[in-house]
């Protein structure tokens, strides 16, 4: 009896154990699940949180400036001539090197021609020869002619002989000019300051093969007028109407910090380049005590009535695409609003709208990479109106 009933009580263990066991595994794979799917969700809140770029905002500056219009300028001497070979040769001496005060007239260098010495010498010697062919020529006309009187010779004898006589003084007229030609030319053997000036450039020296040429780099010597010197400055198309002839402006150089120089509008292109989109100014300065230097640069500055409805924004928050330039603001609903703005003028740290935003707009001060219109951003400071 024993033997027959321990399996039976066996079997209801297992069976126990088995419901047991299952129950504590559904229970795992329950609890396991749940905590997965919560998970998920935390996941799915932190990933959407994060998706919601964080940007400050700002409202726009108003223009409160005295408007006062600074561009970059180049100097240049009022009158620079480059002084170039007429004659070929060799340099036989030169009188200045660069930084040379000279006046008008006053020898620079002069050239050795020796071949242009021989041609003179043969314009002459064949100016002598139609000389003394017209002289004989002149005689033969007057004997016939006094032939003629005696009814010795025709007139048309005589005629000839008169024509051959003007012939010859045309000869001795073309030889003459020919000689007076390579005097002329023999002059050019002397290089001359063409105004009082400074010599800026000197590209030759002694013994140098003089070659007759007017390329630049060429030249023997620069003479400059230094006394009073031109500035150009290129205005923006905007502020064109806001320059005049006698308009005056200062400008300071590197040189001299702390000193500024004066200077008054001469003459303007009255054109826009098309390139730039400005117009070039050229202004004059005294320069009595030679302080400015051609070729230099200088810092310009024009006092221009400030438009007081502008509205002024960083450079950081400006966005560039392919359709313009254009600045991103925040609705009520903070989503992105991109709005093009037309630009007035660059002050380097902030930058000048002539149209395009409010002055009630958020715009986001370092707007981010691709952002889109529409898109969803988180306000990460309160704006404070400037």
């Amino acid at each position: 009896m024993f033997n027959q009933s321990r399996p039976a009580l066996s079997r209801g263990v297992l069976w126990t154990l088995f419901v047991v066991a299952t129950l504590v595994a559904g229970g795992l794979v329950w609890n396991g699940l749940h905590a997965r799917a919560k998970d998920a969700e935390q996941l799915k809140a932190n990933t959407d949180k994060q998706a919601v770029v964080t940007v400050s905002v700002m409202t726009p500056i108003q223009n409160k400036d005295n408007g006062g219009l600074t561009l970059p300028g180049r100097i240049e001497a009022f009158a620079k001539a480059p002084m170039y070979a007429r004659i070929s040769g060799y340099l036989k001496s030169w009188k200045a090197d660069i930084g040379t005060p000279v006046k008008a007239g006053q020898v620079l260098a002069e050239i050795d021609t020796p071949d242009l010495d021989q041609q003179i010498l043969q314009a002459k010697a064949e100016l002598a020869s139609t000389q003394a062919n017209a002289a004989l020529s002149e005689n033969t006309a007057k004997r016939w002619k006094s032939l003629e009187s005696a009814n010795f010779v025709s007139g048309q004898a005589v005629e000839e002989k008169v024509g051959d006589h003007n012939v010859k003084l045309a000869v001795v007229s073309a030889s003459q000019a020919n000689v007076n030609r390579l005097q002329a030319m023999k002059n050019y053997s002397r290089i001359v300051a063409p105004f009082d000036g400074v010599v800026t450039a000197r590209n030759t020296d002694i013994g140098a093969l003089i070659n007759v040429g007017g390329a630049p780099g060429t030249e023997l010597f620069v003479v400059s007028d230094i006394k009073r010197l031109r500035l150009y400055v290129n205005i923006p198309q905007s502020y064109v109407a806001s320059i005049r002839k006698g308009t005056t402006a200062k400008f300071i150089l590197p040189e001299y910090p702390g000193k500024t120089f004066t200077a008054v509008v001469q003459t303007m292109s009255q054109a826009i380049n098309s390139n730039s989109g400005s117009m070039l100014v050229q202004l004059s300065a005294e320069n009595s005590h030679g302080d400015l230097l051609p070729g230099g640069f200088a810092t310009v500055s024009f006092e221009i009535p400030a438009a007081s409805d502008r509205l002024s924004v960083p450079p950081s928050a400006l966005v560039f695409t392919k359709t313009g330039v254009q600045v991103a603001t925040v609705g009520a609903d903070n989503k992105v609003a991109l709005k093009q703005v037309v630009i007035a003028r660059d002050y380097g740290s902030r930058i000048e709208l002539l149209s395009g935003i409010a002055e009630t707009d958020r715009v986001i001060e370092n707007p981010p990479d691709g952002v889109m219109q529409g898109d969803l951003v988180q306000v990460a400071t309160v704006e404070a109106k400037h």
